[in-house]
Order: C-alpha cells, then structure tokens, then sequence
C-alpha cells in the first residue's frame, strides 16, 4: 500500500513528483499517474512533431532533478508514489500518434504493460541506476519499447496518407 507523506500537499516540488497529487492514491499509484500524461497528451497532441518532443525532452530532464530530489527529501530509492516518470513515459509512447481514444487507451495499456513487468533491461536498469535518473529512466525505456510496438502496429495496419 502506498503511505504518501503529507509533504505532497505542502511542497510544490513534492506534489509535481507525485504527479499533481495522483501519485498518493493508495491503490495503483503509478496508474494514476499514467492517466495525468494522458491529459498531457491531449494538450500537446496538436503540436508539432519538434515542439512535442522538446517537451518531452524538458520534462525528462526537469523529471530527473524533481524525482531525485524528491527521493532524497523522502529518503527512499523511488517511492512508489512519485510518478512524474510515468507521465514522461506514457508521453515517450504517445509520439507521433494520432489524438483519438483508441490510442490513447492502446497506448495507456502497452505503456503499463512495459513498466509493470520490466522486461529486459528495464528491469535490470530500474535496480541498478540510482538517483533521479534511475528512476526516470526505467519508465523512458517502458515507453520507448510501447512506442516501437505501437508505432509497428499504426504503419503497418493503418495507412497514413
């Protein structure tokens, strides 16, 4: 079960970590925080290619001093309910997909899919980087690999003229 500190209501640093707060749910943290990259992705999918991925690559890096930071006032390796990461990650699955609900749900499940079962390296990644980046980079690679299965799926069962 997830104990999220009071500090998420208090510290502004804390509350982005914790994704807005959705990071203190006390069932299925890192799903909650998966659907606030959702209303991210909403927002942003109208941009242009460059724009999105300067966004996605703003947030990556504001997410390994937010998390980290976070990490070390907590005093925890990745406490289960920051979830900044998850944000980052579902957007890194969501590049270049076209905004409807079909993919949009397609890429919320391949995203947790990945970042529930770490397959390898994700795993492997997640128990030896530490630090902001060690948690940030476990979730890049979960949504790089829905990326590539999504992105496999929409050129080659749907025509994009």
């Amino acid at each position: 079960m997830n104990h999220a500190p009071t500090s998420v209501w208090k510290n502004p640093k804390h509350f982005l970590a914790f994704g807005f707060g959705t990071g203190a749910s006390p069932i299925m943290p890192g799903t909650m925080g998966t659907l606030v990259g959702i209303l991210f992705f909403i927002t942003m999918a109208n941009a242009t290619l460059w724009n999105y991925l300067l966004i996605v690559i703003l947030f990556f890096a504001v997410g390994i001093w937010l998390c980290g930071s976070t990490a070390k006032d907590l005093k925890t390796h990745d406490h289960p309910g920051i979830v900044w990461d998850e944000i980052v990650g579902y957007l890194i699955t969501m590049i270049a997909l076209p905004l409807s609900w079909q993919w949009i749900v397609a890429g919320f499940i391949a995203f947790r899919a990945f970042d529930i079962f770490k397959p390898w390296p994700i795993k492997w990644l997640d128990q030896k980087v530490k630090g902001g980046l060690g948690i940030m980079l476990d979730d890049v690679l979960a949504g790089v690999y829905a990326l590539i299965i999504l992105q496999f799926i929409a050129w080659t069962f749907f025509s994009y003229d």
